[in-house]
């Protein structure tokens, strides 16, 4: 396998620290095994000095801030705050020119708990960037071999043209995050004995954004809702993702087959779990997840719902945040909070800490008494910075639902 084609411009460039791990990948091609082993090993090393270099250049941002790359048209507003039970165990990060890809963009938001969920989180955040990144580039090799035995390739041929094709992309994307979502699961095993990922874990909401294409890969309740501009002018709420709790029929179906079992406790009316068939441990009110051990052969998966968008000049931005945010924040609310803070003078910056206030309050008045969750928020634009005042309007209105998309096929 050749690591990072001539395609792969920008990663060719930090590959050469790597060099050593490359050529013994390409001295071993007589030993498929062993070249494969090496090769993913190059590979991983060189997605991660990419990460690296990303951070030095300011292009990753993991706290509460603003990323703009001056090569694209994004713009990310990015808070997280902490809430009322401890320590903060939400965590996010934005990486601008993803895999030194100009037109790309990765952001993700991860919701931990139980007693080491921030520790869950923040792994999970770290190591998911690097190993989608490498998997996607071993995925798109792999793809360009097949096609280059059946002749349907040239050698010089450029792949990225070649595959072109949403579709054809869309598909490496999910088989990438496939991989990616597994081998970190299986790697959080591996943490510390110290660190208890038997009854604590994270959601993972992750975007990935390559020119107008949108790929969204969702494991857990974190929410992903894309503003769009309606036909009469005013924004629209298109809820991209589903918050896959324990009692949606299709989950609640796969958790019974594996022997766990679905209920709410008498002092938690409409908030179901994933028990244990003893129904003895702490219960899981989501039905997917990193981590949380203690319940995987009962029903809990960490296999994420990756779907994708056709980003058009009509769609404004896509917000993505924590369940706590949700919890008392319609789609609606939240576009319209965020379409305002746009409109105002330097408003984008200020657009996520805008949304986040706005839940706590929220919080407050729908909640009181209730421990307040830790809120976080993305909130990326597609396009350059213009006239916002329309999309102030209170007018906007809610596409709920999961939009535009089904299975895996975009409907515009």
């Amino acid at each position: 396998m050749v690591l990072f084609p001539s395609f792969f411009n920008g990663l060719a460039r930090t590959v050469s620290s790597t060099s050593s791990s490359l050529k013994k990948a390409k001295s071993l091609e007589k030993d498929s095994a062993a070249a494969a082993a090496a090769a993913d090993g190059g590979g991983k090393l060189a997605a991660e000095e990419l990460a690296k270099d990303a951070k030095r250049n300011e292009l990753i941002l993991s706290s509460s801030g603003i990323v703009k790359s001056t090569k694209s048209n994004n713009f990310a507003s990015v808070c997280s705050r902490r809430g009322q039970k401890g320590v903060n165990q939400d965590c996010l990060v934005v990486w601008e020119e993803f895999g030194c890809q100009e037109d790309m963009t990765f952001c993700g938001v991860f919701d931990g708990h139980g007693p080491w969920g921030h520790v869950v989180a923040k792994r999970v955040r770290e190591s998911v960037p690097p190993s989608l990144l490498c998997n996607w580039q071993k995925t798109l090799q792999s793809s360009l071999d097949v096609e280059m035995e059946l002749g349907l390739v040239n050698e010089n041929e450029d792949l990225l043209l070649r595959h072109s094709n949403q579709q054809h992309r869309f598909e490496i994307w999910k088989e990438s995050y496939l991989k990616t979502y597994a081998a970190v699961d299986q790697q959080l095993k591996q943490l510390h004995p110290k660190i208890d990922t038997f009854f604590s874990g994270t959601t993972a909401l992750t975007i990935v954004k390559q020119r107008n294409h949108l790929i969204i890969a969702n494991v857990g309740d974190s929410r992903a809702v894309l503003a769009t501009t309606s036909d009469n002018g005013t924004l629209s709420a298109v809820q991209l993702t589903v918050d896959f709790k324990p009692n949606l029929p299709q989950e609640a179906e796969r958790i019974k087959n594996s022997r766990g079992r679905v209920f709410c406790l008498q002092d938690e009316p409409g908030v179901y779990r994933v028990w244990r068939p003893s129904g003895k441990t702490p219960g899981l009110a989501i039905s997917r997840a990193f981590g949380d051990y203690s319940i995987k052969e009962y029903g809990l998966i960490s296999v994420p719902e990756v779907t994708q968008l056709s980003v058009t000049s009509r769609d404004r931005f896509v917000i993505l945040a924590s369940d706590g945010v949700w919890d008392v924040v319609s789609n609606q609310e939240a576009v319209r909070i965020v379409a305002a803070a746009a409109a105002a003078s330097g408003g984008r910056e200020k657009c996520a800490r805008r949304l986040v206030e706005y839940a706590g309050r929220a919080w407050k008045r729908k909640r009181g008494g209730v421990a307040m969750d830790d809120m976080s928020a993305i909130c990326l634009f597609f396009h350059e910075v213009e006239a916002e005042a329309e999309a102030a309007s209170p007018a906007a209105t809610d596409g709920g639902g999961v939009g535009r998309e089904k299975n895996g096929k975009c409907l515009d």
